[in-house]
Order: structure tokens, then C-alpha cells, then sequence
């Protein structure tokens, strides 16, 4: 479900720390890790109708990045065209 139809990026995971106490450069002892939780990094995905070489129109969900880059060709708005 969540992956770029364009390049197959998908979801990568990681962790977040959990952290307390002062850091040393500020006077204090040091960070003491508190707890680590297995979390989930997404792209950005958008829903966007796109043309497609052979002509059809369909909407797919395309990750930012290949937005920006251009490798997605939009489809014109029939609401648009009056």
C-alpha cells in the first residue's frame, strides 16, 4: 500500500530513543538512554492522476521526490478545461 508506484520506494525502519538527563557539555552528568521503540520512517506519498506512454489515465500514489525530479507526467484536469 505504501509504496511509490514510480520507483518501489517504500517503508524503511529505525528506532526512537528515549533519553534523560542533562548532557555533559551543559554541566551535567550525560544522556542516559531510557528506551528504545522500533518506529517507521514512510515517504511522502501523493495520489496524482498521471498519463501514461500508451495514453491511458490512471491514479497512482508517486512519492515526492519523483514529482520534483519530473519522471511523473500529469494528467490535465478535465474540470479545468470548460
Amino acid at each position: 500500500m505504501r509504496r511509490c508506484e514510480i520507483c518501489g520506494k517504500g517503508a524503511l525502519t529505525g528506532n526512537s530513543i528515549a533519553r534523560r538527563g542533562m548532557a555533559k557539555k551543559k554541566g551535567g552528568v550525560g544522556k542516559k538512554i531510557t528506551g528504545i521503540t522500533r518506529r517507521r520512517f514512510y515517504p511522502n506519498l501523493q495520489r496524482v492522476k498521471a498519463r501514461f506512454p500508451n495514453g491511458t489515465v490512471r491514479r497512482i500514489q508517486a512519492c515526492a521526490s519523483c514529482l520534483q525530479a519530473g519522471k511523473v507526467t500529469k494528467a490535465i484536469s478535465t474540470k479545468l478545461v470548460a
